[in-house]
């Protein structure tokens, strides 16, 4: 029998983007009211500020992109920005994490970055994770002035000074892209060590490398995540050989494996089906928000999965 010590959690991505013009966003005051009251651990939201035209580039892994991946709208999708709709979600909610999955974070001057997230951070009440990976479309970093083929030493970059801000009361700090003394930064994120940041990738080597520099938390990308039980290892080995003596305490991300029975869930059968990645090392699991059109059903369906979840886990 395996003995389970860590909390496993169960997260949902909300709906904050639509390839048409959704004529508002009153489902979203549904989809957070639910989130909250019926037990899901944290909710998560996607990042794009801009769009090229060259969508197929998002099923190209060779940029960052997923093999067979579609990117679900086209160029005149409409997709909130992550920050103020998480600050939105704040006011409404007391207790449900608020994530980003995944922010494009290296499109943000990283001075201002820490400060926005610092300051969601206090007045969420400590609620706040960063989820962050390079993106796939070039044309997104170039609205941005950026140099898409350096976007991981961007990332690097921002996550670092970020990290400096967060945690030395008078920073300095000195790279090939930016250079400040004596700089102070108030308010701190109101938890430890600042935002928990979860790094967003496949398998190799660049992505090790962040989660060994600034990672609590993997979001598995590619093929990594259609393996989850042979890759965990590797990275956890490869954050302990980087010097990481907490390589086990370390958070992954996975789609929670929903087994359906027509139109509805089978919640036994969906927890067995989980089983084995928890075993594996997964301690977040991720689902979509499917609405059925009648809320009062979605919030029944979400409350007893939630219930289900954490009875077993």
């Amino acid at each position: 029998m395996t003995t389970r010590t860590r909390t496993v959690q169960l997260s949902i991505s909300l709906a904050s983007f639509s390839a048409d013009d959704p004529n508002g966003w009153s489902q979203l005051r549904g989809q957070v009211r639910v989130a909250e009251v019926s037990g899901i651990d944290r909710v998560v939201v996607s990042d794009h500020v801009v769009f090229g035209e060259n969508l197929e580039a998002y099923g190209d892994p060779s940029l960052g992109g997923t093999a067979g991946g579609r990117q679900p709208t086209g160029p005149d999708g409409h997709w909130l920005e992550p920050f103020t709709l998480l600050t939105w979600i704040a006011g409404r909610t007391d207790r449900v994490r608020l994530g980003t999955n995944i922010m494009i974070a290296a499109l943000r001057r990283p001075v201002v970055l820490a400060k926005e997230l610092a300051t969601l951070d206090v007045l969420s009440g400590g609620r706040v994770d960063l989820g962050v990976g390079v993106g796939w479309q070039r044309e997104e970093y170039e609205a941005a002035g950026l140099d898409f083929d350096r976007r991981g030493a961007l990332l690097d970059h921002t996550l670092a000074v970020c990290r400096t801000l967060w945690t030395e009361p008078v920073a300095s700090f000195d790279d090939e892209f930016l250079s400040f003394e004596r700089i102070h930064q108030m308010p701190k994120p109101l938890q430890a060590g600042g935002v928990p940041i979860w790094v967003g990738g496949a398998y190799n080597t660049r992505v090790v490398r962040r989660l060994a520099a600034h990672g609590s938390g993997w979001i598995p990308w590619g093929p990594a995540a259609a393996d989850l039980a042979t890759h965990i290892p590797l990275v956890k080995q490869g954050l302990a050989d980087a010097g990481r003596d907490d390589s086990d305490a370390l958070q992954v991300v996975g789609t929670l494996p929903l087994v359906r029975e027509g139109a509805t869930v089978d919640l036994d059968a969906t927890m067995e089906a989980t089983s084995a990645l928890v075993d594996a090392g997964v301690t977040d699991f991720r689902t979509r928000w499917g609405r059925s059109g009648d809320p009062s059903a979605d919030e029944d369906h979400l409350t007893a999965l939630a219930q289900t979840f954490h009875a077993t886990f």
